[in-house]
C-alpha cells in the first residue's frame, strides 16, 4: 500500500510538472505576435484560394466552420 502512495506521488508530481511547461514563454509572446507567424499571413492570398476553392467545388465556408456546401449543417 505504501508503495502504491509513493508511486501516485510521483506520478502526481510529473504530470503537474510536465503542465508546467505548456504554453509560451512572455520573452516567446513577441515573435509569435508577428504577422508573418499568423496562421493567415497572407490574407490576400487566403481570399484567392477560397474563391478558387469555391469556383472549383460550388461550395463555400470550408475553412474552420460548418456550412460546407453539402447540406449537411
Amino acid at each position: 500500500m505504501k508503495t502504491v502512495h509513493g508511486l501516485s506521488l510521483l506520478v502526481l508530481t510529473l504530470a503537474l510538472c510536465a503542465c508546467a511547461q505548456i504554453g509560451a514563454k512572455p520573452w516567446q509572446r513577441g515573435t509569435l505576435a508577428r504577422a508573418d507567424m499568423q496562421l493567415d499571413a497572407d490574407p490576400i492570398q487566403t481570399k484567392l484560394d477560397e474563391h478558387i476553392y469555391f469556383s472549383k467545388e460550388a461550395s463555400s465556408g470550408g475553412r474552420g466552420f460548418g456550412g460546407g456546401g453539402c447540406g449537411c449543417n
